[in-house]
């Protein structure tokens, strides 16, 4: 089917659907697992060692099966086919969208304009690696003779919050003689902390920026060099020896110091958000060694292929997409908490956030038409058992229906006594407590008093999904990390929308670049905002003693 401008609310999947969801629209879960013994063991798939236990979602057989025949009714089978034969379905910015080239093995064939490139992904995998032996064994030397210990990323967006994410949750396996920083923030205040305790002789840095031109990440790099030959005794040819670029732009880079032959480029049909498992990600194969990282691509290409090739019904990505517009344009569950039960997955709900709201919150079509339903919904959460004791009230007893994904392992990276057996008891009661809850008459039985029976009392019928995997390895996160990229990609396919474009972050930063120089002009500006911004920005002025009136 090769049909971009289906309208989801057009199809008669969603016409079927909504008169189903009045149908079914009062059913609780209680009475779907009664009715159904068995159903907890029925909706369920598994693919790569990720286990999906699905049934505690409000939905019935006929509910799965209209949902797939919508997907069907919308071209997903093209709109996947498209992606993964490198059509141009970006088409707002012309380009491919081929994130699964950089993680497919060497004998893959996947063309871009002619052109196979995996090889090119490959030899940037190899310089990658390359690099990171030297480094990691203390052959590549500081300007000083000093060997490397300390590695600070520099970069924004995809460029931070996938290696920050994929450097927390692989924490086990890394080199534990290095440190790893993190900068992101055009706040000074990072840059600072990151390092405060730095030794600039024994500190390489990455500047990770596509154009280097972000400002954010070229106002930080510029910080780090003044830094670095700060302790360094100022020698410009220290900057060789202490940065490398993630970078196209060679001019750029080798006009900062930079020698090119420490660039490691990517591509422009990689999106920043889809990029850790490129050249973006050398801080991660820093931290873990390259047959580490080889085996995270490794997972990501299992559930690439998986995805391609399974059947809507048992596909893992197709059917969270499926149930999270469920939840979203039919039970009008505005937000998605994603809750890992793994203090290494700390930073997994901050990176799903760019994934899922910088690639689906949009408001138009393919064809620039309004949406006719809402699109992402909001993503947010915390480990558990943390959040536990802040917003699980809200998920448990508030006013609005959070659908949840619970995320845990069956085996702990750091067995300790009974940790792991409480910590997995906590996933399964939390999840059995949203889906049942609590009646009148069983808070009653306990022989608690009238008056306060109603704040004892958990409606339930709250949705879930539940992962499982053995152990978080590195294949593992590959895979689940994979597993929501493309879950993502569903979702905008039905919504006929762009996941791969993100306008909506240019109109702040372009008016950024305007007011910047306002706040540092030592003349009173002129300033042709609207009230409240010229009030601010003269505020701002008062506040650190440049001049306010015209000279």
């Amino acid at each position: 089917m090769n049909d971009t401008s289906v309208s989801l609310t057009a199809t008669p999947a969603w016409h079927d659907l909504k008169a189903h969801h009045q149908k079914i629209h009062d059913a609780h879960l209680r009475q779907l697992f009664i009715d159904d013994p068995k159903r907890g063991e029925r909706l369920t798939v598994e693919a790569g060692g990720i286990f999906l236990d699905y049934s505690k979602n409000r939905i019935t057989n006929e509910t799965l099966r209209l949902l797939v025949q919508l997907a069907e009714q919308c071209g997903l089978r093209y709109r996947i086919d498209s992606m993964f034969r490198g059509d141009r379905i970006n088409i707002t910015e012309d380009r491919a969208v081929l994130h699964v080239a950089l993680r497919a093995p060497q004998t893959a064939s996947i063309m871009v304009d002619g052109e196979n490139v995996v090889p090119q992904v490959h030899a940037v995998l190899d310089k990658m690696a390359d690099f990171s032996d030297r480094v990691r064994s203390g052959a590549w030397k500081g300007h000083t003779g000093q060997r490397i210990r300390n590695i600070v990323n520099i970069g924004i967006g995809g460029s931070d919050l996938g290696p920050v994410m994929a450097y927390e949750a692989l924490r086990h396996y890394s080199d534990r003689s290095m440190t790893f920083r993190f900068v992101s923030n055009i706040d000074g205040t990072d840059f600072a902390e990151a390092t405060h305790d730095l030794n600039p002789a024994e500190t390489l840095f990455i500047v990770a920026s596509k154009t280097f031109t972000t400002q954010e990440t070229m106002t930080n790099a510029i910080s780090a060099r003044d830094w670095a030959l700060k302790g360094l005794s100022g020698d410009p040819k220290a900057v060789a020896r202490h940065f490398v670029a993630v970078s196209t732009n060679a001019t750029k880079v080798s006009a900062f110091g930079i020698d090119t032959e420490n660039m490691f480029g990517f591509w422009d049909w990689v999106g920043g958000r889809y990029s850790m498992e490129s050249a973006i990600g050398l801080s991660t194969m820093l931290a873990i060694g390259p047959g580490n990282f080889r085996a995270m691509l490794d997972g990501f290409h299992q559930m690439d292929e998986h995805f391609r090739t399974a059947p809507f019904e048992k596909n893992l990505p197709v059917l969270m997409g499926l149930l999270a517009l469920w939840n979203n344009n039919f039970l009008g569950a505005h937000t998605i908490a994603v809750l890992p039960y793994d203090q290494y997955l700390k930073r997994f709900p901050a990176y799903l956030q760019q994934l899922t709201m910088e690639s689906n919150g949009k408001q138009v079509t393919l064809d620039g038409r309004r949406v006719a339903c809402d699109t992402s919904p909001i993503y947010w959460g915390e480990p558990g058992t943390n959040g536990q004791h802040s917003f699980y009230q809200l998920i448990h007893q508030g006013t609005r229906l959070i659908p949840c994904d619970f995320i845990a392992f069956a085996e702990s990276l750091n067995p300790l006594g009974e940790h792991h057996d409480i910590l997995m008891a906590n996933v399964f009661a939390q999840s059995e407590a949203l889906a049942f809850g609590k009646t009148a008459e069983q808070v009653k039985a306990e022989g608690t008093p009238d008056w306060l029976v109603p704040h004892r009392v958990f409606d339930g019928n709250r949705p879930s999904n539940t992962i499982l995997a053995q152990r978080l390895t590195p294949e593992i996160l590959g895979r689940l990390v994979a597993l929501y990229e493309h879950l993502v990609f569903c979702q905008g396919a039905l919504w006929n929308i762009n996941c791969f474009d993100q306008w909506g972050v240019e109109l702040g930063k372009a008016l950024a670049q305007r007011i910047v120089p306002e706040l540092e002009v030592k003349t009173e500006p002129a300033l042709g905002h609207d009230s409240s911004t010229n009030h601010l920005i003269r505020r701002y002025r008062k506040l650190k003693g440049t001049p306010q009136e015209p000279v």
